[in-house]
């Protein structure tokens, strides 16, 4: 069922996962939909060691990928979608319920230069969820409708619900681009020579660093600008840190 929209191609992300029940039930929703790839990242290692160890362990967390940052474990995605109950927290990012986010998941797998393109899926911590540094990764967030009393979703319910929607549909809208959209890891280079410049040129200040790089990160995923563009971006920031530099 998966199969026809390049499943493959769609990395499920756990980051900072504590209970190695929730990483099976994650696995086994995997099976279900027909996902084979997933990729943990900082897990509480005795969940994560027991998780695989444990009686039954699926070929998904045999071959789980481990991460020690979520930079690493999205740099080569180029749709990065984080999700969130929402509750109390201000967001940065736009969000789009789940029924509305699905038809965007799957047409960033459907056009052309498919091997190119990859989506992640981000999935935090069963206590405090996405941190605002896991979530500035991303290019936007994904909410899935739930009661007001009980917002948050059990994880491994959370994955089963979004990789559903993802497989319901027979159809997927279509697009044809000239150019492949930037991967994590090139909008990470483009974002990290900005901050520099941005110091070089006193716009930012070492006291506000690390606000202002959040904010630097979150902005370029928000303009989805394609590899050709970052390329493009990066060595015009080149040029003027070293002009900036060569001035002193």
């Amino acid at each position: 069922m998966a199969a026809s929209i390049e499943s493959d191609h769609i990395f499920v992300v756990l980051v900072g996962t504590r209970n190695p029940l929730n990483i099976g039930a994650v696995a086994r929703a995997m099976l279900n939909f027909g996902f084979r790839r997933l990729r943990v990242v900082h897990p509480y290692e005795a969940a994560f060691r027991d998780a695989r160890s444990a009686v039954g362990a699926t070929e998904v967390l045999t071959n789980a990928e481990e991460f020690a940052t979520v930079a690493e474990a999205v740099v080569d995605c180029t749709l990065v979608v984080g999700t969130t109950a929402v509750k109390q927290r201000q967001l940065h990012h736009p969000l789009r319920i789940l029924a509305d986010a699905a038809p965007l998941i799957r047409q960033e797998i459907s056009g052309v230069e498919t091997e190119a393109r990859r989506v992640a899926l981000l999935f935090g911590s069963e206590k405090t969820g996405l941190s605002n540094e896991d979530l500035s990764h991303c290019h936007w967030l994904l909410q899935v409708p739930t009661g007001a009393e009980q917002p948050s979703m059990n994880l491994g319910q959370a994955v089963a619900v979004c990789l559903y929607e993802l497989v319901r549909s027979e159809t997927a809208p279509r697009v044809d681009q000239k150019s492949g959209s930037a991967s994590a890891g090139e909008l990470e280079r483009l974002s990290a020579v900005l901050m520099e410049t941005l110091h070089e040129s006193g716009y930012v200040r070492a006291l506000e660093s690390s606000e202002k790089e959040l904010a630097i990160r979150r902005m370029l995923r928000r303009l989805t600008l394609s590899s050709e563009d970052a390329t493009v971006g990066l060595g015009m920031l080149r040029q003027i840190l070293w002009k900036l530099r060569a001035g002193r």
